[in-house]
């Protein structure tokens, strides 16, 4: 089993890419890591360290300020580029992961990979903690597609169900839909058009959710359009980075010391449940082949995370799993609100 990274993407490539790759390489002993990007830089970094290590020499980088289609199709010897095409053109690479532009990796990801048979949009789904001990929620989807119709947020209920039970272990993960009321007929008219078929999908839907419960712990995961997705996913980091300023200028006023030391100690126990990498990267579900986005600001623990996290989705057969629902999905609903490859 082999999994490209793509060494030059994120704020601190390659050095925290490379490690982070060694790491995981640490960790699975049946993995083989190819690394893309400049190969002498590469290789100064492993300093030696080249057990199950591949790398895939390119000079070029894509950067957040390229415009991600016409980097896709121009920057060819660029370091996502190459990873993409090696993900493509070999079987036994099952996944790519990077740290870079989020734009260049959906759009590589779309016109290298493609898309699973029956899935219109693939999405992005990142994994968020929730006040309840060892539980996570799921966003799906949290921005790749800004504007959305019905068949789509069935697509991404089924595959984040798929996820969802894979990433924690429960058979029939709690599904829910974001809307600005709990009640059935409450929302716009995509959720209202989207509620009455999400009842009809062979997945655990539990109805809708507002935006204040969304870290509860009640619900598994959450389908909403990109859009509304992005909005809530940057107001959850938002709100926990101004909790970590607030609660160190309070910690700082105290007179008592040893008081604001322990403040401090519970306070990094907090930061820590609340740190979303943790748990890896958002993968873009729905392609043929596992694409998994992490962070920019990405470190190589996070990096590791990400790697381990490709391997464990690739072993538990996510889109054999995904398959077998749109089947199921096609079946119950009927073709018109399926969408398939054309919607």
């Amino acid at each position: 089993m082999k999994i490209v990274v793509d060494a030059f993407g994120g704020d601190n490539a390659p050095v925290e890419v490379v490690e982070g790759a060694v790491l995981a390489l640490a960790k699975k002993k049946d993995l083989t890591v190819v690394l893309t990007g400049d190969q002498k830089r590469i290789s100064e970094i492993l300093n030696g360290r080249t057990e199950r290590v591949e790398i895939v020499d390119a000079k070029d980088v894509i950067t957040n300020d390229d415009t991600p289609t016409l980097a896709i199709r121009q920057k060819k010897d660029s370091s996502l580029v190459r990873a993409f095409d090696l993900l493509k053109e070999n079987d036994d690479v099952v996944g790519l992961v990077s740290a870079g532009s989020t734009g260049a990796v959906l759009t590589g990801a779309i016109l290298k990979i493609g898309r699973i048979k029956g899935i219109s949009r693939p999405a992005l789904c990142p994994i968020l903690p929730t006040v309840k001990k060892d539980k996570t929620v799921m966003i799906c989807d949290c921005g790749a597609n800004v504007d959305c119709k019905s068949e789509h947020l069935l697509h991404f209920a089924i595959m984040a169900s798929a996820y969802s039970s894979i990433m924690s272990g429960q058979e029939s993960p709690k599904v829910a839909l974001l809307n600005n009321g709990a009640e059935e007929h409450k929302g716009n008219e995509l959720c209202k058009e989207t509620f009455p078929l999400l009842k009809k999908l062979p997945i655990n839907f539990v109805g809708n959710v507002e935006a204040r419960d969304v870290m509860s712990g009640d619900v598994d995961v959450i389908v909403t359009d990109g859009f509304a997705g992005n909005v809530l996913l940057k107001s959850v980091e938002g709100v926990a980075s101004g909790m970590s300023k607030l609660i160190k200028q309070e910690a700082k006023k105290n007179v008592f010391s040893m008081l604001g030391a322990l403040m401090m100690g519970r306070f990094k126990g907090l930061k820590a449940k609340m740190d979303i990498n943790k748990y890896g990267g958002a993968p873009f579900l729905g392609c043929k082949k596992l694409v998994v986005k992490t962070h920019g600001t990405a470190n190589r623990e996070v990096i590791k995370n990400t790697i381990l996290q490709v391997a464990k989705l690739y072993e538990s057969g996510l889109n054999e799993k995904i398959e077998s629902l749109v089947l199921k999905m096609t079946e119950s609903l009927g073709e018109e609100k399926t969408g398939g490859a054309n919607g």
